[in-house]
Parts: structure tokens; C-alpha cells; sequence
């Protein structure tokens, strides 16, 4: 295993990394208009879902987002979005699938307030806070999405059991990440111990790649802008561009990426 792999392997380790990293990306990504921080979704046929011109350009990304939000209706609903990243999704589900209120939740407090400038909608509110201690009362969202951010979770069982803690009785989980092939079984057996209940799920690899092509062109350039050179190669990784770590294990079946839907179970009558 490389040294870099090991080091996120180690969950004290990882969070700091991953404390450091991801405000360190917001700094050096302003001027350039990056909302999305996840890959991306493309079917064959392509998806084509209808976008506004101003969504157009990241629609690779949006697409991800609609893929995992629209497994339930989200219409008049409290909704829950953890780790938002610069809050593209969070803006894109508030706007097109109508919740009651949206809260999109970070750690990276830079990010935050980047989210809290560019995205203003109404029903739609940024909190600042930490995945594996949610800062909310038990029972208080019908719905809590996350998209490609668990994997930087030194507790990942302890986040599912915040997930259950906040969602009411009933109401829906909504996820999507990705695994390397040696740390599948683990997260396949944090899943089956959740307390929620499995709805549905499916490798969606082929789709992510799509959209990783998508994609690669401009990632690349802006990488090239806006990171030191011996940030290249952590950078395209991070952003999963063509000939990448993560673009050529996810090709070759060494990683593996999947949506999900959860139910918390009703309360008994």
C-alpha cells in the first residue's frame, strides 16, 4: 500500500488531511466559479435532464446530485445535506426538487462561507459543523443526503448513527460514495449494521465514469490554473480526471462506486 494511502487510512490522520485539504482548495479556487466539488453522472443515452443555462456547465455534477436526491420526493420536506462541499448540489436540489428548507452542512468553514455568498435560495440555509456530531435534535429531517464525502470520515459507523439519530421515523437516507476494492468489505458490513433499513442500491461506475470524461477537459485546465505543480497529481486525483489513480481503478474494477437509499424505520403503532 502507498505511504499517502496508508496515512488517509488512519482516521486521525485522514481527518486532518482532509481539515487541511478541502480549505486549502477553496482558497485557491477563488475567482474560478467551482460549486461542484464531486465527480459526475452520465448515462448512455445521456441522461438529459433539463437544466437552466446557468446549471448547464456543471452538468456532469448536477446530474450526480439528481440521481441520488430523486429516489424519494423531496416537496414540503425538511431536508439535511451533510458535507456540501461549495454547495452546487445543495443549491441545484433546493431550486429544482422543492423541499420545506434545506440545511447543507460542512466543516470546512472557508467553504461555508463560499456557499453562503454564491447560493442564495430561498428555503436554503449553510450550517458550519462536523459529519460525525450533527448539531441537531433527534428526529428533525425527513431526508439526509450525502454524495462522495464519507470516505473522509475517520467514524464512519458513528456518521450512520448520527444519519438515524436526525432523520424522523420514516424518513430517508439518501448516499452515494465510493470504495477502494480493500476497503469494500468494511463498508459493506458498517452499512448492513446501521440502524436503517436497505431500499435500494446499485454500482452506478459506469455512470460515474461518463462523467468523469465529461468533465476531464476543463478539470485539468483549471488544475493547471490554480494549483502548484507539485500539487498535479493529489489535484487530479481529487478531481478524477482521465489517466488519474482514482479514474484508472475505477476503470479497472480496483474501486467502486454506489448510490443508495436508506429508510429509518417507523416508530412501532
Amino acid at each position: 500500500m502507498p505511504l499517502i494511502d496508508h496515512l488517509f487510512s488512519i482516521g486521525p490522520i485522514r481527518k486532518a488531511i482532509w481539515k487541511f485539504w478541502y480549505p486549502f482548495l477553496t482558497r485557491r479556487l477563488q475567482g474560478e466559479e467551482v460549486i461542484f466539488l464531486n465527480y459526475a453522472f452520465e448515462t448512455d443515452p445521456p441522461m438529459g435532464i433539463s437544466l437552466s443555462p446557468a446549471d448547464e456547465p456543471n452538468r456532469a455534477c448536477a446530474q450526480l446530485y439528481h440521481h441520488v436526491g430523486a429516489q424519494v420526493n423531496f416537496q414540503g420536506k425538511n431536508v439535511l445535506e451533510v458535507s456540501c462541499g461549495h454547495g452546487g448540489g445543495a443549491s441545484y436540489l433546493a431550486r429544482t426538487l422543492k423541499p420545506a428548507k434545506y440545511t447543507a452542512l460542512d466543516l470546512n468553514a472557508a467553504g461555508i462561507a463560499f456557499c453562503k455568498k454564491r447560493h442564495q435560495v430561498e428555503g436554503l440555509e449553510f450550517v458550519q459543523s462536523d459529519a460525525q456530531n450533527l448539531p441537531f435534535p433527534d428526529n428533525s429531517f425527513e431526508a439526509v443526503i450525502n454524495v462522495e464525502a464519507s470516505h473522509c470520515y475517520p467514524d464512519f459507523p458513528r456518521f450512520l448513527s448520527e444519519v438515524a439519530r436526525v432523520l424522523k421515523p420514516g424518513g430517508y437516507f439518501l448516499y452515494a460514495d465510493f470504495r477502494f476494492s480493500d476497503g469494500i468489505e468494511k463498508w459493506d458490513e458498517a452499512l448492513k449494521n446501521a440502524p436503517l433499513k436497505f431500499q435500494q442500491g446499485r454500482d452506478i461506475s459506469p455512470e460515474v465514469l461518463r462523467g468523469m470524461d465529461c468533465n476531464s477537459e476543463r478539470s485539468v485546465a483549471l488544475l493547471d490554473r490554480r494549483l502548484p505543480k507539485f500539487l498535479h497529481k493529489l489535484g487530479r486525483d481529487f478531481a478524477g480526471v482521465k489517466d488519474s489513480r482514482v479514474y484508472n481503478a475505477l476503470l479497472q474494477d480496483g474501486l467502486i462506486y454506489r448510490s443508495y437509499c436508506f429508510q429509518k424505520p417507523s416508530r412501532p403503532s
